[in-house]
């Protein structure tokens, strides 16, 4: 089991929170994800490890953006 964080620039409500939630959980090998909208922090669990560009490209899905770490 592999676990990453993330954060997550944009999110102003638990909508927001729903819709990184939703796009980040359908990435292949996702097992848990949590949002914090207070932190804007995404922490992602998953089976293995997973390409961080294919998080970031689930969160810009749902309209949001990484921070660069």
């Amino acid at each position: 089991m592999s676990t990453a964080t993330y954060t997550v620039k944009g999110m102003t409500c638990g909508h927001c929170v729903s819709s990184v939630k939703e796009e980040v959980s359908e990435v292949a090998g996702i097992t848990n994800v949590e949002v914090d909208l207070a932190t804007g922090l995404l922490t992602v669990d998953s089976d293995g490890p997973i390409d961080p560009a294919k998080i970031v490209a689930a969160v810009e899905e749902a309209g949001y953006e990484v921070a660069n770490s």
